[in-house]
């Protein structure tokens, strides 16, 4: 990494500010597509897969038919790299890839599938391996293109810019503001005109800043790796001041401040009046966090007459981030401007992708991974229905579910990590709920299994491969289900639920102007709930995302399809009732899906 990559990138266009992520405008003419479906290496293999395994997986894939089915690409994930660069390229592990990255993909790529890779937007792959692309975005993309790459999966770990995975905790300096005691406003003969010293003069937005004791801490962004932080609502914050003055033009901006290096106080800050922006860097050290508050140097700041909004904050947790994974997205819209490759943004929620991903992305992780114990030749490795931190398919869930209207083929797709169906530790109901919530969720389908444990015929073989269910996911309207209602009592589309004591019911409006529910028991006991989900329901929550809205809702009746059992039922009125489509108890972790056809 050269020097000019030590510090954050300098933002000279809005397109990267904070402000910009609600204007809906994508980068570098990124593409709509529907979630992407494959196989990717790392929940089988870890870093231990190997150019053998990889190719016995694509020939797998297309032995069982899984490819007809949607699952494409074949993604070499962690592990697959030589230890270092080699006149600043990379280049394949010798011993586990001996062939090269150009083989295998012209071999994926000769059995009708598409070749998937992965690095890191930091200095090294969590792995450790210091192949980060960091500054050498140029150089990997033209790489990558050479090898025909269909997927980039790209990681964040050891982001020089941020406390991320593996990275130097000391980082988070980069993206907190100091802790802030007060400001000055300077006139031009250099005259003190306004001074706030109380915390309490300032206003603060968002959910992430507070007052503690004589000044604000925490002036930036909630980490979203872990399960804590609720992805709805503004998960930043600012401090804001109200300043009016009676003649325009040029003032003096002073800040008390002491910096530190931790989580929620930082020595990076942002200063802005209104959508004008007029510092963002460090100011000068305070003794480590550990000294008294100074003053800082007067910033020029421009005022209009009357009263203007001062902004003292630090984005740059999301902006770095935006910024990191645009600098490698430009260089493939650079090289090959007309390519479909898939980006696969893997920062697992830390700086909230769902506010900025859709501008480079096609995906983003919402979390952490899904499973810490992943497998290896000869072993499935572990999986679980639930868990305390992110490593469980309800942890996933929990999140996903209620960010649905931050996904959409204008936008792309929250992804709560690959599939672990096939793994020791879920039995095969809880696989196919698994299956059905990542369907109706739009997640991007990634197996995770070693595919030669895998024959037709068998359970998992007919859990991955049941077509309706996949239809959903893959359905042309591209709507993620919102849940609509949940037996804890509380709005079901925006609450952050992480008691798995209840069953959810999710709605999904399909391209052919049917709907998709979905009754899922989130538990590890049965339930026998006696669940009504009304026509008047189903049109206040998705009503306005149908096609063929009238037909559906004026219809006298229905056509009900099972997606599991495939039992076809009529129903008429102006409910849908669980027990009519089954009437026992449902199962700990089961689920009942139909399609709604009016007719």
């Amino acid at each position: 990494m050269d020097e000019k990559n030590k510090m954050p990138a300098v933002i000279n266009d809005s397109a990267y500010r904070y402000d910009s992520f609600s204007n809906g405008e994508v980068l570098f003419g990124k593409k709509n597509c529907l979630p992407a479906m494959g196989w990717n290496s790392w929940n089988a293999f870890g870093s231990g897969n190997t150019e053998l395994l990889t190719k016995a997986m694509a020939e797998k894939i297309v032995e069982l038919g899984l490819d007809k089915l949607g699952y494409k690409y074949v993604v070499l994930d962690d592990g697959c790299y030589r230890a270092a660069r080699v006149d600043g390229h990379l280049e394949s592990d010798e011993k586990k890839f001996p062939g090269g990255f150009m083989a295998m993909s012209d071999f994926i790529h000769g059995k009708g599938l598409k070749f998937g890779m992965y690095n890191d937007v930091g200095s090294r792959l969590c792995s450790g391996l210091e192949v980060g692309t960091c500054g050498y975005e140029d150089i990997d993309a033209r790489d990558y293109i050479k090898w025909k790459i269909d997927y980039f999966k790209i990681d964040n770990c050891y982001n020089v810019w941020d406390n991320a995975t593996f990275s130097n905790p000391e980082n988070a300096r980069f993206t907190f503001a100091p802790d802030i005691y007060g400001i000055r406003l300077i006139g031009p003969d250099g005259e003190v005109l306004m001074e706030m010293t109380s915390p309490r003069d300032g206003i603060i937005t968002g959910t992430r800043a507070f007052i503690s004791g004589d000044h604000v801490t925490g002036n930036g962004t909630y980490d979203g790796t872990g399960p804590d932080a609720s992805p709805v609502g503004e998960e930043s914050s600012e401090l804001h001041f109200k300043i009016p003055v009676t003649e325009p033009g040029e003032y003096g901006l002073s800040v008390l401040y002491r910096s530190g290096k931790s989580e929620g106080c930082g020595q990076w800050l942002q200063v802005a009046v209104g959508s004008e922006y007029y510092y963002d860097d460090f100011l000068p050290e305070t003794d480590g966090g550990n000294g008294s508050a100074i003053w800082s140097e007067s910033i020029r700041i421009k005022l209009g007459s009357g009263e203007n909004l001062l902004r003292l904050m630090n984005h740059r947790r999301q902006e770095n981030t935006l910024t990191s994974y645009a600098k490698i997205r430009e260089e493939f819209a650079k090289i090959a401007p007309d390519s479909d490759i898939i980006f696969s943004i893997c920062e697992w929620g830390k700086t909230q992708p769902q506010n900025w991903g859709y501008k480079v992305g096609d995906s983003w992780r919402i979390l952490n991974d899904i499973t810490f114990q992943v497998g290896s030749d000869g072993d499935s490795g572990h999986a679980a229905w639930e868990g305390a931190y992110t490593t469980s398919v309800t942890a996933q869930y929990n999140k996903a579910v209620i960010m649905d209207e931050f996904a959409g083929l204008g936008k792309g797709w929250n992804d709560p990590d690959m599939l672990m169906i096939g793994m020791n530790g879920l039995s095969e109901t809880m696989c196919k709920t698994h299956m059905t919530m990542w369907c109706m969720l739009n997640s991007p389908l990634m197996l995770g299994m070693d595919l030669r444990n895998v024959e037709k015929g068998d359970w998992v073989y007919s859990v991955i491969s049941n077509s309706d269910v996949i239809a959903l996911n893959q359905d042309a309207l591209g709507v993620q289900a919102k849940r609509i209602y949940t037996t804890k009592a509380v709005s079901p589309d925006t609450t952050y639920i992480r008691d798995n004591d209840r069953l959810d019911v999710l709605a999904k409006p399909l391209a052919d102007g049917s709907v998709a529910l979905s009754f899922i028991n989130v538990s590890l006991g049965d339930r026998g709930d006696d669940i009504f989900i009304s026509k008047e329901l189903i049109k206040n929550y998705i009503g306005s995302k149908m096609i063929r809205f009238e037909e559906f809702f004026s219809a006298s009746g229905y056509e009900v399809t099972d997606i599991w059992t495939k039992e076809k039922k009529t129903v008429s009125g102006d409910c849908f009732r669980l027990k009519d489509f089954h009437p026992d108890a449902l199962k700990a972790c089961d689920n009942v899906t139909i399609i709604i056809t009016a007719f």
